[in-house]
């Protein structure tokens, strides 16, 4: 049964419902797509992987290698179908996790093999000839929906040295054998320990020695059991960031819960409501006062779209005229919506309507993503995507939007010269790397 909290839904819990439910019957690998002409190369500021067998057990110490997750086959009584072992959970792999290059008839949620994927979805040599046919330069990966988009079910598990060490883990696998394919192009981003700040904020300055540019947090850890962001527990944490310059990534879902009104709300209310998830972790988060006692923080919402980034600049300065009566806000400093635009970026995956209100949101506050291997994921036409939203853009404009605002955000390198010089509207923008 999936959990609901105040009109929300808990992600994983009804993925794993449909894993049940679904039956794994015809599987079809479409054939690769052709290479598609580059109108601009970009950086996919939210993709995702499909972690190996291998992940976790040989990355353990070596007395707790027993109580790794690990990769155990027999769900639902098929001896072909995979699952995860956590603790006494069962965690299956839906057809969420690489529905790319499948038909959409297909995209039942059913538990799949390890065989149903594009290999690309797990592989990361692969993934960057994915990568490649679509003209994204850089990528930022996110965890299988199994775990949590911040690794909240590793957070989760009872034995805190086991979690602890399954955490440690993770990211050593991200670091040393995913992004290790190529680090200019595969920007290493971390999950957090959720259950100590402390502890967090120690991994953080590590992880940013090691390379890690990026952290996957939690939009509302109190829905998940651990500390609120209202009680300044988490200061030490966000000071890691903030030193390090490791920003800080807010998927949709990362706390585990996302809007849906009803119980019987079928999955496109979910879906068609994503958005709403970011407009709410916004407001909270400047509400909060992190990036007011941080100042130089950044935050990235991603997979939450742009589009309502007016409407809520609007309710900030709505709200901000009742200063006076503030229990929170002072006067003097940067309003609620100054914050909005100066700490936070907004990541886009079709947003059309973004970017007729550049004026109001910024060229310099927007990315772009390409969500691979998911379902609403835009490869392989991610470039006609980019053309139909973009093209009436500056070539400025583009180029901040495609790969300027994310180099910049994660500390990131820019495509070569002749990513540039072979796109359509690309060879534009080559002053504008001198």
């Amino acid at each position: 049964m999936e959990s609901r909290v105040n009109g929300m839904t808990d992600m994983a819990t009804s993925a794993r419902s449909r894993s049940r439910s679904a039956r794994r019957d015809t599987v079809t690998l479409l054939p690769d797509p052709e290479p598609r002409e580059v109108w601009f190369p970009f950086i996919s500021v939210d993709d995702h992987v499909l972690e190996p067998v291998t992940t976790f057990r040989d990355r353990f110490p070596s007395h707790l290698r027993d109580a790794a997750p690990r990769v155990e086959y027999g769900y639902n009584g098929d001896p072909e179908i995979p699952y995860w072992l956590v603790e006494d959970e069962q965690l299956p792999i839906g057809t969420v996790n690489g529905a790319v290059g499948r038909p959409v008839t297909e995209w039942n949620g059913a538990a799949q093999t390890l065989d149903d994927f594009r290999a690309g979805v797990s592989d990361s040599r692969l993934r960057l000839k994915e990568m490649d046919l679509v003209g994204a330069w850089g990528s930022v990966c996110f965890p299988s929906v199994i775990w949590g988009f911040a690794g909240r079910r590793l957070s989760q598990i009872r034995d805190r040295e086991v979690g602890l060490a399954s955490i440690k883990a993770y990211n050593d696998w991200m670091i040393e054998e995913w992004c290790a394919a190529d680090p200019d192009r595969l920007i290493p981003c971390q999950l957090p320990w959720l259950n100590d700040p402390q502890v967090a904020a120690q991994e953080i300055r590590r992880n940013a020695e090691r390379g890690f540019k990026a952290v996957s947090f939690s939009e509302n850890p109190l829905t998940a059991g651990f500390p609120s962001l209202h009680d300044r527990s988490w200061d030490p944490f966000f000071a890691a960031c903030e030193e390090t310059g490791t920003a800080i990534n807010l998927h949709v879902g990362s706390s585990g819960m996302v809007t849906l009104p009803d119980p019987k709300s079928p999955v496109e209310v979910l879906i068609a409501l994503f958005p709403v998830n970011a407009i709410v972790a916004s407001v909270d988060w400047v509400y909060s006062r992190i990036p007011v006692r941080f100042p130089n923080i950044k935050i990235v919402l991603s997979e939450g779209g742009a589009s309502w980034v007016p409407m809520s600049l609007e309710r900030l300065a709505r709200t901000h005229r009742q200063l006076e009566i503030s229990e929170v806000w002072k006067a003097g400093e940067p309003s609620p919506a100054e914050v909005l635009l100066r700490n936070f970026w907004f990541a886009s995956l079709e947003d059309p309507s973004a970017f007729r209100n550049l004026d109001t949101i910024g060229s310099q506050n927007v990315l772009v993503e390409c969500d691979y291997p998911h379902g609403d994921s835009t490869w392989p036409d991610t470039q006609k995507v980019l053309e139909s939203q973009l093209a009436h853009l500056p070539v400025e404009d583009v180029f901040n939007i495609c790969v300027g605002n994310a180099a910049q955000v994660y500390n990131a390198s820019l495509p070569p010269v002749d990513w540039f010089e072979s796109s359509a509207r690309g060879k534009d923008a080559l002053g504008l790397l001198r």
